[in-house]
């Protein structure tokens, strides 16, 4: 391989630092576009959508969990699929593997999904082989042609008003592969991380960073994050990083 060249520490600082102007320009660039999507017009829900879920039918409204906000994943686990029964698609299940535990989007009012046309029997087993925690139900009717996942995988970002749901994002193709952290589902929904740093319209639920993060065991309780900011542990660390108040 040609690989670059070997420098000195004094270089590669100044090589590096040169490099993160352009990856703050990309991390605001990014923070720029989620507040777009805030801003995104939201479509209404009309169709009573029906699903199997592990507790029996469900309707979509159920698949909120009684959040406000829920993202479905459209997971290819199904008759004509490579691999099945034994498996799912190898691209969807990587997904799967990339997913951060449910408890942090759902400390947001944000419920994950995924759904696919195998019976709930062979997502049981699919799930318990893979170690996924992620609720999953089976598609009975047009939910994916209707919602843009019926030949593809993709990703649908939907709110709640009452009883009411609308659609409010989409994304598929190349924008799926960065899915799987909280902070990627979070930035294709409505409220977005509903941080104070954030642009969004006024009268969003918003709250400081840092503080409502948690133990994935632990929500409900009173926050640990300040706690883990005590002014000893902020010296082992470096109090000006650990106690800045919005993200750079």
């Amino acid at each position: 391989m040609n690989m670059p060249p070997i420098v000195s520490p004094q270089e590669w600082d100044a090589a590096r630092e040169e490099l993160l102007v352009k990856e703050k320009e990309l991390t605001r660039a990014r923070d720029a576009l989620a507040a777009e999507r805030r801003l995104m017009p939201r479509m209404a829900v009309e169709k009573d959508y029906r699903f199997e879920g592990p507790n029996g039918p469900a309707n979509l409204l159920d698949l909120f969990e009684g959040r406000r906000q829920l993202i479905v994943y459209r997971h290819f686990f199904e008759p004509g699929v490579a691999g099945w029964p034994e498996g799912g698609c190898p691209g969807c299940s990587l997904v799967g593997d990339q997913v951060a535990h449910p408890a942090h989007l759902n400390a947001r009012d944000t419920t994950l999904a995924f759904v696919s046309r195998a019976p709930q029997e062979d997502i049981e087993r699919w799930k318990a082989r893979m170690g996924w925690e992620i609720p999953w139900y089976t598609l009975t009717d047009d939910f994916d042609a209707d919602f843009g996942v019926d030949e593809w995988h993709g990703t649908n970002a939907f709110f709640r008003d009452g009883d009411r749901i609308f659609r409010t994002y989409f994304v598929n193709n190349r924008g799926d592969e960065a899915m799987g952290s909280t902070w990627s589902y979070l930035d294709m929904t409505a409220l977005g991380r509903q941080e104070e740093w954030e642009d969004s319209p006024e009268g969003y639920p918003q709250t400081a960073p840092y503080q409502w993060w948690n133990l994935h065991d632990k929500y409900g309780e009173a926050t640990i994050f300040q706690a883990a900011l005590s002014d000893a542990a902020a010296s082992q660390r470096g109090s000006r990083s650990a106690r800045r108040s919005s993200r750079s």
